[in-house]
């Protein structure tokens, strides 16, 4: 084979799957930004949320040394009842930084710092699955800072 019929070969191997991963990183960037920071953490549409997080979602924390579990439809709850007695938003927004996305095939894990007021609040640890209808969070470890 002709050197530079191999190395052609060779960029697109490499390439075209660096493309798809990178669009999958995009688009579980603005799951996170429109259903968790801009929905949940900023007190935005329910809507976005709903879309964003699978049904089976759970937020699993520690206190006092045992685990601690909420799922999606009672964050929803709380988040509409918090709502419902406060309904201006917030004065400080949350910010994301997004530190690491790792995907394989349809799974996905992302490490991501949240700011209010430039002061970091949680590192959060968010597990991600590919549907048919795109990525969604089934999942959320964390820690507060």
């Amino acid at each position: 084979m002709k050197p530079i019929l191999l190395a052609i070969i060779s960029i697109v191997l490499f390439v075209i799957p660096m493309s798809a991963q990178n669009a999958d990183a995009e688009a579980i960037k603005q799951v996170i930004q429109e259903a968790y920071v801009d929905g949940l953490q900023n007190r935005g549409d329910i809507a976005p949320i709903r879309k964003g997080f699978d049904p089976g979602f759970e937020l699993l924390g520690v206190r006092e040394n045992q685990l601690t579990k909420l799922s999606i439809g009672d964050w929803i709850a709380n988040l509409e009842r918090s709502k419902e007695a406060n309904p201006d938003p917030p004065e400080v927004l949350t910010t994301v930084n997004f530190v690491d996305i790792d995907i394989t095939g349809m799974a996905a894990i992302a490490k991501i710092e949240l700011y209010r007021a430039d002061r970091m609040i949680f590192t959060d640890y968010l597990s991600l699955y590919r549907f048919d209808e795109g990525w969604k969070i089934v999942g959320k470890i964390y820690h507060r800072h």
